[in-house]
């Protein structure tokens, strides 16, 4: 039986450096991971750059049953001190749309960042290292792997969600907490795309690759983003956003022309008495696949001048307030993140130890804290791993 201070389920983001800060306490710290790899969600994220925080994070980008607790960490380990980490190694990164932050050449960058802190504070990394139980018969935890026997006086969960099970996805982590009497809320797939229902599904097949910048709401949240139409249904920035606030059966609405009011534009026009067709004067807004699987022909070949009010009207509608009922998402299969998880409510949020167990603790995206596209996660994972790295 090998003796540590502290053992971390999971050699991800929130993980590793929840490792670096217990061992720069001089914890002995441990880390196992199943994967054959750490980081691997670091490595492929951003696509392959990782998205790794955002110039601007409030709590407001963030969904969770208990939408206060994450105000401490992300106040205590902020963009900025990550930033810092960052610029100690020089990793050279860029910002992109809404503040998002990546690398300019490698998500290895990141990843590499973090092994070396761990290097630095004696941190041991054992991968290819399944669980077979967790056990606290008196006040330290027993761990039996497949390679040997482990205990530890503080044990942290960084297990992740079920996102990307190709990446070794499980719920070992909800398993943990339910194992020890730790509520854990229902999870669903978060950041993800929608697939449309079959008649929807067959009008806009044609409409594969097309990206448009709109503005997609429901009746909880908006976001003003691109669209992206797939051969399964609806991506896109604005797409994966609003479908962490999503529930199924809901419709969302959709505004393909945020930027222009189309019956204002279109009454101009018409005053103007130009005689062009409708589907000429649309083409100068709009892709000619996607305004043709929205308008029937008969009314695309008619002139500007043969068009009555009414119909100015429907045709602004039908691009301004497109309203559908998503069939479903993909599912954890390409979601982002999971929404949903340890109870907050079960945690400290100084600490992110539970409050029935001692020395059990819980960080990242096993907890019911999702945040939205664009680095949030990950500053999640830095920020929560760095307070509990504080006191395990």
């Amino acid at each position: 039986m090998s003796e540590t201070d502290v053992i971390i389920i999971g050699a991800g983001a929130s993980g590793l450096m929840c490792a670096i800060e217990a061992g720069k306490r001089g914890r002995k710290v441990l880390v196992l991971d199943h994967a054959n790899k750490a980081g691997k969600k670091i490595l492929m994220s951003g696509g392959g750059r990782c998205n790794f925080t955002n110039y601007s994070i409030e709590p407001d980008n963030y969904i969770s049953h208990n939408p206060h607790f994450c105000k401490s960490a992300l106040s205590r380990y902020t963009q900025w001190d990550f930033l810092a980490l960052i610029g100690r190694y020089r990793i050279p990164f860029h910002e992109r749309d809404h503040g998002q932050l990546f690398c300019d050449e490698s998500a290895k960058d990141i990843l590499d960042m973090l092994l070396a802190e761990c290097s630095k504070v004696g941190v041991v990394v054992q991968l290819n290292t399944g669980i077979d139980s967790v056990e606290r018969p008196a006040d330290r935890f027993y761990l039996k792997t497949g390679h040997g026997n482990f205990t530890c006086q503080s044990l942290v969960v960084a297990t992740g969600g079920l996102s990307i099970p190709k990446m070794g996805a499980t719920p070992f982590g909800y398993k943990i907490a339910e194992q020890f009497g730790i509520n854990v809320l229902p999870t669903r797939a978060g950041l993800v795309p929608f697939t449309l229902q079959p008649e929807d599904k067959e009008r806009f097949s044609a409409l594969t690759g097309i990206a448009v910048p709109c503005v997609v709401s429901n009746k909880r949240q908006s976001f003003s983003e691109n669209v992206l139409f797939t051969h399964r249904g609806l991506s896109g920035p604005a797409i994966l956003q609003i479908s962490s606030y999503w529930h199924a059966g809901e419709e969302i609405v959709i505004n393909l022309l945020p930027q222009v009011n189309l019956e204002a534009e279109l009454k101009s026009k018409r005053q103007q008495k130009l005689k062009n067709k409708l589907k000429t004067i649309l083409e100068g807004y709009l892709p000619k696949r996607l305004i043709s699987s929205f308008l029937p022909e008969d009314l695309l070949d008619l002139s500007l001048q043969d068009l009555s009010d009414k119909q100015v009207q429907r045709v602004a509608d039908q691009f301004h307030n497109w309203t559908i009922k998503p069939n479903g998402t993909e599912g954890y299969r390409t979601a982002e993140v999971t929404s949903g998880g340890v109870d907050c409510d079960a945690v400290s949020s100084k600490t992110m130890e539970s409050k029935q167990v001692q020395g059990l603790y819980f960080v990242g995206e096993v907890l019911d804290v999702t945040g939205w596209l664009g680095g949030y996660n990950f500053q999640w994972a830095w920020s929560s791993a760095w307070c509990a790295g504080q006191y395990c």
